[in-house]
């Protein structure tokens, strides 16, 4: 009778030893499901390297699949609220898409031109002509020395974003 009753304890045992780990890889799938995936993490931050610039030419970027407008005034170029200032120098940042329908505009001379409804936005992301309803849209961003990092909200894109409210 104890031969039957301890193979019976080493079955009930082998099958919880079993169940545990079944349960456990269950869970550490589950886990890795859940978890985003590490081009994910890595497209929610972009670096733009700002002392590469030249004034007067905005340069464009790509941050979560979207183009990003980064522009270098020129002393000739209107003061606005949504200038970032590092130094000397006066940047704008924008996402590059059209708010009246989602085109991408182009930069000719010293606007930029969306090319499916006329629309126009001055050297500071303000829309000065045709159907787009509000001004560029500016994209969350942090500044660390002479370069920013977009996807983060840094203190200069509150300032700046709170004065784009009023």
């Amino acid at each position: 009778m104890s031969k039957e009753t301890n193979r019976r304890d080493f079955l009930g045992y082998s099958f919880a030893a079993v169940a545990a780990v079944g349960g456990a890889a269950s869970l550490v799938g589950m886990k890795q499901v859940w978890d985003p995936l590490p081009s994910v993490l890595a497209g929610g931050f972009t670096t733009v390297d700002l002392t590469t610039l030249k004034a007067g030419e905005p340069e464009t970027f790509v941050w979560r699949g979207k183009p990003i407008f980064v522009l270098k005034k020129t002393a000739e170029m209107e003061q606005s609220a949504r200038d970032l200032h590092i130094g000397e120098d006066r940047f704008i940042i924008a996402i590059g898409l059209c708010t009246h329908l989602g085109c991408i505009p182009a930069w000719k001379k010293d606007t930029w031109k969306c090319a499916c409804h006329g629309g126009e936005y001055n050297s500071s992301a303000k829309q000065t002509f045709g159907p787009p309803p509000r001004p560029l849209d500016l994209p969350p961003f942090s500044v660390n020395g002479t370069s920013i990092v977009l996807g983060e909200e840094g203190p200069e894109y509150k300032k700046i974003a709170e004065t784009l409210k009023a």
